[in-house]
């Protein structure tokens, strides 16, 4: 190492992020200390500081961390912070971050949501981020966020959500390609026009009686997971769809045409009559379908495309009234 130039050295560097690491190295020597401040990421595990024993704060620690940063591109923190701190941190990296994720951790804490500012707020300070990762987010209200314009990737795993809160965040985030939003609750209709949005993937907890409303032209594969009624009309681009429910009912599906569809997968404890023919009949529809799968009462069929062209579908007579129940479907080939 001592050997090589400067330039090679600080490289070299600029491919570290653990914070324990570059703590580490900071004590090696001066060379190695001059060359930290141009590394780009920088990750902060859950236990970083659970040996913590020194005077400052980890929050404070962090802050210093940033600081000794030329230009910090990525953020990941796990351990435990305060909305304070993200607000400084953001101050001094907001405007050179291009990825952030965060472990909120205040799903129980509505009173910290309340406050100001709060930590969604403080994100809105990094408006060149490119993506964006939270984990246990508690969205009660609309985050004050004006405007991501580059965002492209946003994921939000175990939250609880209101509706104009979700929307809100949502249209502040106007350019996403990629939208996941995992284990979330709290929602009863979301509504979501992004007209870039390429890939989707919704799992909502609950009793599985949200309503889901999809505007984008673009969009290819689109999970859905806890909804009984789905609205998505423009599906000209649409090679992958999976919905599920499994703890409530789907009565409406409600799709334009399935041209370039090539994979569709429907699971659920009850699926209406309607909701299953229109699926059935729109699946039936594109002559390039790969592969269809249809699992209903332990019976799980996978078509190929010859297959799906000959295929005929015959309701057992245990469908009462022609919708719901434990019925069974069967598929001829």
């Amino acid at each position: 190492m001592e050997s090589l130039p400067d330039a090679v050295v600080q490289y070299i560097f600029s491919f570290m992020n653990n914070a324990r690491d570059v703590a580490v190295c900071k004590c090696v020597s001066k060379r190695w200390k001059d060359s930290l401040p141009y590394i780009k990421s920088l990750y902060f595990p859950r236990n970083s500081f659970d040996s913590h024993t020194g005077i400052d704060h980890p929050d404070t620690i962090v802050w210093k961390m940033i600081s000794s940063v030329f230009k910090l591109e990525e953020l990941v923190v796990y351990s435990p912070f305060s909305s304070i701190g993200l607000a400084s941190w953001m101050l001094l990296a907001g405007s050179s971050l291009k990825h952030l994720e965060l472990r909120m951790d205040n799903l129980a804490e509505y009173q910290n949501c309340i406050d100001s500012p709060s930590k969604l707020e403080c994100i809105s300070t990094a408006k060149n981020l490119e993506s964006l990762k939270l984990w246990g987010v508690l969205m009660m209200n609309s985050p004050k966020w004006d405007a991501f314009p580059k965002l492209q990737s946003l994921e939000i795993v175990g939250a609880k959500l209101e509706d104009p809160a979700l929307t809100a965040a949502l249209r502040a985030c106007p350019n996403l390609k990629n939208l996941l939003l995992l284990g979330c609750e709290g929602v009863r209709s979301v509504l979501i026009e992004l007209p870039s949005l390429e890939q989707c993937k919704l799992d909502f907890y609950g009793m599985g009686n949200y309503s889901l409303t999809l505007t984008s032209p673009k969009i290819e594969f689109l999970e859905v997971q806890g909804c009984s009624w789905i609205s998505v009309c423009e599906t000209a681009c649409l090679r992958n769809l999976s919905i599920s429910n499994n703890a409530g009912r789907v009565y409406m599906v409600d799709f334009g045409k399935l041209a370039a569809l090539e994979f569709l997968s429907i699971r659920g404890v009850q699926w209406c009559w309607d909701a299953i023919s229109k699926m059935l009949q729109l699946a039936s529809e594109p002559p390039q379908a790969s592969k269809i799968r249809y699992p209903w009462s332990n019976v799980c069929c996978s078509l190929s495309k010859e297959q799906l062209e000959k295929c005929a579908v015959r309701v057992c007579d245990s469908l009462p009234g022609g919708g719901g129940g434990d019925g069974q479907i069967t598929v001829e080939c």
